[in-house]
């Protein structure tokens, strides 16, 4: 609350409110339903606060694991039914959505996304999902060159690899946000299949990118769609993606869920079990055959 008034009174300062895990919003939530979600629908009042949510599947037990992503994005108020069109798509969305929730995987559109929150010439509230293992994962890096004069936000980073030099043989596009997306490179290059199937990554999850996953889409024709996340089922982004990825192919093609079972708590508090759950869908993932006669 103290936050949230003081990002209110001073819109020109980047106010942060980050929680140890992510988990622990939920002793915040009557602040984030009554004034966060939807303080500009009820008071016509912006807010660029930012709230910074430790959030990723890590073995660390149901109550250090979720920020409960899906929460936010059943708050977000764009219609999943309606391809928007406008001339200034991405300035235009975040300018009618109640809030911004991203899961950048990469140094430089972590610092983008925070640049991009003052130089607004708008108040937005931002639900950054900051998976912990990054700040050590040898993968997540980014050159200063990624961050000069010149260089933005991504709000989608498609797959840049051999699979895109060779769109038309690519058997499988992966879609997925967040630090499973190492998990999953790993994996191909484990399995020889960078140029079979191509990952593509969702930096901006809400608003929805609908104009650069159009682009992404067109790019694979023949590929079958896969939803990867780390969550289980019930929970993280699925719920809130599968629609909008219908929508952009109009009904035409299907968006394959691959992850953890639904399930009660947010994740397991046994290493073991943890580790087992990740290896049966990194499987799947990769299995070119695995949805072959489904519909």
């Amino acid at each position: 609350g103290f936050e949230l008034g003081f990002a209110m009174a001073s819109p020109n300062a980047l106010v942060c409110w980050e929680a140890q895990f992510g988990d622990f919003h939920n002793t915040a939530q009557c602040i984030i339903d009554q004034f966060i979600s939807s303080g500009q629908a009820k008071w016509v009042r912006h807010n660029g606060i930012v709230l910074l949510l430790p959030h990723g599947m890590e073995g660390m037990g149901p109550e250090h694991s979720s920020a409960r992503p899906e929460r936010f994005l059943q708050m977000s108020n764009d219609d999943s039914d309606a391809y928007p069109f406008s001339e200034q798509f991405e300035v235009s969305q975040l300018y009618e959505c109640n809030w911004i929730v991203v899961n950048c995987s990469t140094p430089a559109n972590y610092f983008h996304v925070l640049r991009r929150q003052i130089l607004l010439p708008f108040r937005k509230p931002l639900i950054i999902l900051t998976p912990k293992s990054l700040l050590r994962h040898p993968e997540a890096k980014s050159s200063f060159d990624e961050m000069v004069s010149g260089t933005a936000f991504q709000r989608v980073i498609p797959e840049n690899g051999l699979a895109a030099q060779a769109p038309h043989e690519v058997k499988r596009v992966i879609f997925c946000t967040g630090k499973v997306y190492y998990d999953l490179l790993k994996e191909r290059k484990n399995q020889d299949l960078e140029k079979q199937v191509a990952i593509t990554r969702l930096e901006q999850i809400s608003p929805f990118p609908f104009d650069l996953l159009k682009e992404e889409l067109e790019k694979y024709p023949g590929a079958d769609l896969v939803w990867c996340q780390e969550e289980h089922k019930n929970s993280g982004y699925y719920d809130y993606v599968k629609p909008r990825f219908r929508t952009i192919v109009n009904h035409t093609r299907p968006i394959w869920y691959v992850g953890r079972e639904p399930a009660a708590a947010a994740a397991t508090g046994n290493k073991n079990t943890h580790l087992v759950s990740l290896r049966r869908f990194l499987d799947t993932a990769f299995n070119l055959e695995a949805f072959e006669g489904k519909t």
